[in-house]
């Protein structure tokens, strides 16, 4: 089955759903393909039974080929919606505009009463990602106090870079955390193995 074929099958696919749509979906449609793009540590804490994982930055360099082997019936999970929105324009750019994002990712639909597997706890990336930021800034304050004035420019600096992320929902810093050693997980795929998992379904 071609991408185009894919594109035209869910026609009125909402860019966005909730959790109670995704229960219901799950009730009724067979081809349903549930996609947790977050980190293998966040997937490995907490995913959506039944969900493939397919870490985001390697759903954005393998596009073409995910989007070829992936259903009619799209949804994107991660732990806020952000990465999924991400996820869905990244798909949608090659050809795979039916995916639907999951509105409050992961823990909505665990909230919501949906099955999901527990494991260990561990930070979300988004939480990294504050916890980082703030540490920075409040560094870099404290040493152009004590050290060098020019050192507060390091605060401006990350400042900056978080309006860009929001001008442009994106993360430089989640990309960079994302590929820490605490954020992998020994199950987490290679692009070769999340392919074949994927292609299995079709």
């Amino acid at each position: 089955m071609t991408i185009s074929a894919k594109t035209t099958t869910v026609e009125n696919a909402p860019k966005a759903i909730d959790a109670s749509t995704l229960k219901g979906w799950e009730d009724h449609h067979d081809d349903l393909m549930i996609i947790d793009v977050r980190s293998g540590a966040e997937f490995d804490s907490l995913h959506i039974r039944g969900s493939y994982h397919v870490p985001l930055a390697m759903l954005s360099e393998h596009a073409e080929e995910f989007a070829a082997k992936m259903g009619t019936r799209v949804v994107l999970v991660c732990q806020s919606g952000n990465r999924a929105e991400q996820a869905r324009k990244r798909l949608g750019s090659v050809g795979l505009a039916s995916a639907s994002v999951l509105s409050g990712g992961v823990p909505a639909y665990a909230a919501a009463g949906g099955e999901v597997v527990r494991g260990r706890r561990t930070w979300a990336l988004e939480r990294q990602v504050r916890m980082t930021a703030g540490s920075l800034v409040l560094a870099s304050i404290v040493a152009g106090r004590f050290v060098s004035p020019k050192l507060r420019l390091v605060a401006g600096g990350i400042g900056a870079g978080l309006t860009f992320s929001a001008a442009t929902n994106s993360c430089a810093m989640g990309n960079v955390l994302s590929r820490m050693p605490w954020n992998r997980s020994s199950n987490e795929p290679t692009a070769h193995q999340a392919l074949q998992t994927l292609g299995a379904r079709e």
